[in-house]
């Protein structure tokens, strides 16, 4: 049962840390605390004084050694999972902060999102499979990346928009796709949209709703960037929350088809 209960403070957590990091993105704190990362000096007094990116930085520093525990009290195929996933995590989160600064190209954010959002999933599954139900992650990463879902692509490539604007650039009308940033985002939308027709065709009908809601928001952060290109406020974080019900919506989905 602590088990159980363990994973979902760590799964908690590591949504948290996903919403922190669009909180962070909307109103401008992406190098508040410059490039390097975890740790910086008087962090904790700088989280209390409200600095978004701080309290990012705490969360995620938890969320690991949530991880590390679990991987020494119990050892397993999923906790060795979770644990490589706050690790690949955590690197990708140091190389995020040097595509905002413009030295790394912005794949990595998008890998880092996917690592993100697999630690989140890890140690939900953790929690459900200690309350009985029979749900792996390879069951989820099914349902995540074999087309048509798109799922991890939809959050890829909205990681890549995110690094390509640095948190700074406005995206522009997308009337007819011009330069990098433009084409990323238009396959983001197209992948999203595929992800629709792809959880109708299942009927998974929750997931549906909430991916509804998700692509609204979106819809609203590409108007809050073009409006505030530096500070787009908090839609940043409301996607993310989205993108987390959604994840957390397929999954329960899964569980209504197998039981």
């Amino acid at each position: 049962m602590i088990y159980s209960q363990l994973g979902i403070v760590a799964s908690g957590l590591a949504g948290l840390t996903v919403i922190l990091g669009g909180i962070v993105e909307g109103y401008g704190y992406g190098l508040s605390l410059g490039t390097k990362w975890p740790y910086t000096r008087d962090i904790h007094q700088i989280a209390l004084k409200g600095d978004p990116e701080a309290l990012h930085r705490i969360s995620a520093t938890i969320v690991g050694l949530l991880s590390l525990a679990f991987l020494i009290l119990s050892p397993s195929v999923i906790t060795v999972i979770g644990f490589v996933s706050v690790v690949f995590t955590a690197l990708l989160g140091m190389a995020t902060l040097y595509v905002l600064a413009g030295k790394l190209p912005s794949i990595f954010q998008g890998l880092h999102d996917i690592a993100a959002y697999t630690t989140f999933v890890t140690y939900l599954l953790i929690f459900l499979q200690g309350l009985g139900y029979n749900v792996n992650i390879v069951q989820f990463l099914e349902q995540a990346i074999i087309p048509p879902h798109f799922l991890y692509f939809v959050i890829f490539m909205g990681g890549v928009v995110t690094g390509l604007r640095r948190m700074t650039k406005p995206i522009g009308q997308v009337k007819k796709p011009q330069g990098k940033l433009q084409w990323a985002w238009a396959i983001h939308g197209l992948l999203a949209l595929i992800f629709v027709i792809a959880v109708i065709y299942l009927h998974f009908w929750l997931t549906l709703a909430f991916t509804v809601a998700e692509v609204a928001v979106g819809l609203l952060v590409y108007r809050s960037i073009n409006k505030n290109p530096g500070k787009p406020g908090i839609t940043i974080g409301l996607h993310q929350l989205f993108s987390l019900l959604t994840v957390v919506a397929i999954i329960l989905n899964s569980l209504a088809i197998v039981y």
